[in-house]
């Protein structure tokens, strides 16, 4: 019988960092999250092969795997650009974060039971508590990958772990950043983190499609005060 390998944290979010290429990609990611990188920003090739110190044909494979996971767009006549989410966009992202969160997180109260992940998932709500209480915007993302990363190795579903970081939350929150959005997370974190360690696939399902329009909520308060015309005196 042939005896498949068990999948680990580093193979759902956080790649082995085999090459230039891959560095380059996951460096990105995290400047993204940490807002030194922003939606409608464009990223030009020459700047980028100079920052890394390679050449410009890892930074244009650096971009196509950022492309195909919803990061960057890329155009044949422009430079490439972080992408940003018009609201017809910004609407269907939620729709399909909510059916797979909620998803995520029911197989995960299923799987509980038997996983040795749940402890990450417990440190992730802790780091998530500091990171707000030291207003660290850099650690709360990290947290946030944490508990992510342990919520589909609690699942345990391959093709959930395969298709969850397409999603393009994190473009949702790079680009409509607020101080209650992060509080909405804290909290809908810590209760799925519950239902999920009762075991309770409906409540857990339930939170995290909660959760999601929670951050609904947020965006479109965000979108409206931003879009809204200026008073004149």
């Amino acid at each position: 019988m042939e005896h498949k390998p068990e999948t680990t944290d580093r193979e759902i979010s956080m790649p082995v960092i085999t090459s230039s290429v891959d560095k380059i990609a996951s460096t990105m990611m995290e400047y993204l999250e940490a807002g030194r990188l922003v939606p409608g920003q464009r990223l030009i090739e020459t700047e980028l092969a100079a920052q890394f110190g390679v050449g410009r044909n890892a930074i244009r494979e650096a971009m196509q795997r950022l492309a195909a996971r919803g990061v960057v767009d890329l155009s044949r006549h422009r430079s490439a650009a972080i992408r940003k989410l018009d609201h017809a966009e910004l609407h269907e992202v939620l729709d399909v974060a909510g059916a797979m969160t909620g998803l995520a997180a029911s197989t995960a109260a299923r799987h509980a039971h038997s996983s040795p992940f749940t402890g990450e998932m417990t440190s992730a709500v802790q780091l998530l508590k500091e990171a707000v209480e030291c207003q660290d915007d850099e650690l709360f993302s990290k947290a946030r990958r944490q508990f992510y990363r342990a919520l589909l190795l609690i699942g345990g579903n391959r093709e959930i772990q395969r298709l969850f970081p397409a999603i393009g939350m994190h473009i949702i929150y790079s680009q409509f950043r607020s101080t209650r959005m992060q509080m909405i997370r804290l909290a809908d974190y810590g209760l799925i983190h519950d239902a999920i360690y009762a075991r309770d696939p409906v409540a857990a399902e339930a939170i995290s499609r909660r959760h999601v329009e929670n951050i609904r909520g947020e965006v479109g308060r965000i979108y409206k005060q931003f879009s809204a015309p200026s008073s004149t005196a």
